[in-house]
């Protein structure tokens, strides 16, 4: 599996998105979006690609598994890809946390079995993410335009560079996969099972997107907001926040972007029973 569709699996999911936004008040849907029309096309070819291929094998992979097994599973994936945080701790010249996310990948390296239990949690070493986009945002490179891209999902202009540096420079399953000789394509098995494993984790929140009015507009700007909350630790000033939800803006109106949400709630509501209802011949 290609580095670009798994990370489809990862923009394609709001949880963190969700999670963050979860405290914030409404925010306003972000207008400065030119390439708004392709985007959009993307987005329903990337939904259908979802919807076909990776959801249902993703919805029988839980059929097969118990929590038990697929959280081993995720935190093998999330301690063995612990080396890009690292890499991008160092690279935006933040040693301490560096030294953290390299002790909580050999405690769970080792006495983790592998990486698929996880007592460095327990033992007090949080995790972090870190990634070449944040890295770049950190040293002050604009975000640019706002991309849907096929296989990948959303990104900017600054954070598409973290696919060629993260996934060939700092990922240790690229690496290896990189400096072995597959002769059946098993090194495709791990990117494959990592695709699943994320996807299989966001099933119980696709009801998060599907309750948006303009899912694409949702997706857009919770990306934007979530990557917000990265560079900034989870503290972005209050200005950027002001600025986020468009609390500057004098013609933004809360109130009614709420009424906007409950409109389109009502008409969904209504045009579900029309179209369950059997037809008669």
């Amino acid at each position: 599996m290609s580095s670009p569709l798994r990370l489809l699996a990862l923009r394609l999911l709001p949880l963190l998105a969700i999670a963050l936004l979860a405290g914030c008040s409404i925010a306003k849907p972000r207008t400065d979006d030119p390439h708004e029309q392709f985007n959009r096309k993307v987005y329903a070819f990337n939904d259908s690609l979802d919807q076909a291929v990776i959801r249902p094998v993703a919805v029988g992979y839980r059929k097969v598994t118990n929590p038990p097994v697929r959280r081993a599973v995720s935190d093998f994936f999330t301690n063995i890809k612990m080396p890009i945080t690292v890499a991008n701790d160092l690279l935006q010249a933040r040693p301490m946390q560096a030294a953290r996310s390299t002790g909580r990948f050999l405690v769970n390296l080792t006495l983790g079995v592998g990486g698929f239990f996880d007592p460095a949690s327990q033992l007090g070493l949080p995790l972090e993410d870190n990634d070449f986009g944040v890295t770049l945002a950190r040293w002050g490179v604009p975000e640019g335009d706002f991309l849907m891209l096929p296989f990948v999902g959303p990104t900017t202009v600054r954070d598409v560079w973290r696919l060629p540096v993260d996934s060939y420079f700092f990922d240790p399953l690229s690496y290896f996969s990189r400096n072995h000789e597959f002769h059946y394509g098993q090194y495709y098995i791990p990117q494959v099972l990592y695709l699943v494993t994320i996807r299989s984790r966001a099933i119980d929140a696709e009801s998060f997107l599907k309750s948006a009015y303009d899912p694409y507009v949702f997706l857009r700007d919770a990306y934007r907001q979530q990557r917000i909350y990265r560079i900034y630790d989870g503290n972005p000033p209050a200005e950027v926040i002001e600025q986020m939800q468009g609390l500057k803006e004098k013609n933004f109106d809360p109130d009614e972007l709420l009424n906007e949400q409950h409109q389109w709630e009502q008409k969904q509501s209504q045009e579900q029973p029309a179209a369950q209802k059997p037809s008669q011949n």
